[in-house]
């Protein structure tokens, strides 16, 4: 899936102001090295969904534990976490890592916010941990399935990676995405993610720090199955 990167004229990007705070994780940088930054701590549910890669997943759940947020994890592949895990925690608790539909009760409050991430493949159950005020929740969807459009439509954010022509086609129609756009989603480079909420959108590349590249490797829109 290695392609060029996708580049936006000035009058472009101008379209794709996306309304995010400066406290919260650093999702990206646009063309002009300007950081975009996700506030995770909210006092409402928040439900997201990235329709991309487990690496950026990842980095995104790394970047939360150093808000000093909680990170659960519903996985049906533990073995592919267990390092970020152990990294994170340092001692401590920070990520915790459970099986499908498995996920106890996690107490997110003011002082102590949680972010779940479900890495549940492309059609995950309906989880026993939904999205709550301090508690946001981010599916990730490796490619797109019939379940999909249900969780675009609840998902108050939506970040879409690298994806085939026949893919992009649909999500531009359920994102109501410019022609453009949806036409680009198939030649972004393996760390652009293009963010959606309703009613803006903004394309980002997550660049990841040294300490990130050491224990996840560089950006990859595959998931990588060895360790």
């Amino acid at each position: 899936m290695g392609r060029s990167g996708h580049v936006l004229s000035a009058a472009e990007l101008s379209a794709l102001s996306l309304p995010v705070g400066d406290d919260g994780i650093i999702i990206g940088v646009d063309s002009r090295s300007r950081p975009a930054v996700l506030g995770i701590h909210r006092p409402v549910p928040f439900d997201m969904v990235l329709i991309g890669g487990l690496w950026t997943a990842q980095v995104l759940a790394l970047r939360a534990v150093a808000t000093g947020a909680r990170v659960v994890v519903e996985t049906g592949r533990p073995r592919l976490w267990a390092r970020l895990a152990q990294a994170a925690n340092g001692g401590l608790e920070c990520m915790t890592l459970h099986d499908v539909g498995r996920v106890p009760p996690v107490g997110a409050t003011l002082g102590s916010p949680v972010l779940v991430v479900r890495d549940c493949g492309t059609r995950p159950p309906r989880s026993r941990v939904a999205s709550a005020p301090w508690q946001p929740v981010l599916t990730l969807l490796p490619y797109l399935s019939q379940a999909t459009h249900r969780l675009v439509e609840r998902a108050s954010l939506v970040g879409v990676q690298q994806i085939s022509p026949e893919e992009a086609r649909v999500v531009g129609r359920m994102l109501a995405l410019p022609e453009v756009q949806a036409g680009a989603l198939p030649t972004f480079a393996e760390n652009a993610t293009l963010w959606c909420t309703r009613s803006a959108r903004r394309l980002v590349r997550l660049v990841p720090t040294d300490s990130e590249v050491g224990l996840l490797g560089a950006p990859s829109r595959l998931d990588r199955t060895t360790e």
